[in-house]
């Protein structure tokens, strides 16, 4: 427990990040998640790449809130379209 009055403070804010942090950082596991069963499904292009801009966007965007390191948001980005690059098959299904 704290025991100060700053820690008090520090304490709900802390609380109050947290769960802010936690809902963006859902929201962007579920943007990437779709894209991969994007892939897994063999959906068209043009579909798989706009779900892709979204998976994107919310990277970018937990990063720029620092739910997220920058270089994390580029990591998660690179293996993000590593995995589009090596299994997108359009048109079949997954087996």
């Amino acid at each position: 427990m704290p025991n100060t009055k700053s820690a008090k403070k520090r304490a709900r804010q802390a609380e109050k990040r947290r769960i802010r942090n936690r809902s963006i950082r859902s929201y962007t596991k579920t943007m990437v998640k779709k894209v991969i069963k994007g892939v897994d499904e063999g959906i068209p292009r043009e579909e798989l790449e706009a779900r892709i801009r979204d998976a994107v966007k919310a990277i970018d965007k937990a990063v720029s809130k620092g739910v997220y390191h920058r270089n994390e948001g580029a990591r998660r980005k690179s293996r993000l379209m590593a995995y589009v690059n090596k299994h997108y098959k359009p048109g079949e299904e997954a087996a």
